[in-house]
């Protein structure tokens, strides 16, 4: 399973992005797919997720202005990024679980920055 992860870029505080993940294979089995991020010198945190239970979760500090969603047709997974924060600047990986294993993405920068 690969995934590529992309749509990052430079944007202003309040700016919006929205990141896509494309994965290789049929997503519609694979229930858990998340966004994490790593901002320098930081661990990686969980940003949002589509859990195994069919449920979403999201970072708290993201919660009300990040949304994640999932095309199955198109075997992608969203993550729309509202009201940008300088503390969100990270770089950006999406991870799917499938067949007990953990597949990432390479990462996609994200800048927040006047």
């Amino acid at each position: 399973v690969q995934l590529q992860a992309s749509g990052g870029g430079l944007v202003q505080p309040g700016g919006s992005l929205r990141l896509s993940c494309k994965i290789s294979r049929n997503i519609f089995s694979i229930n858990n797919i998340a966004w994490y991020r790593q901002a320098p010198g930081k661990q990686r945190e969980l940003v949002a997720a589509f859990t195994s239970g069919g449920t979403t979760n999201y970072a708290d500090s993201v919660k009300g202005r990040f949304t994640i969603s999932r095309d199955n047709t198109k075997n992608m997974v969203a993550l729309q990024m509202n009201s940008l924060k300088p503390e969100d600047t990270a770089v950006y990986y999406c991870r799917a679980y499938d067949m007990g294993r953990y597949y990432w993405g390479q990462g996609t920068q994200v800048t927040v920055s006047s």
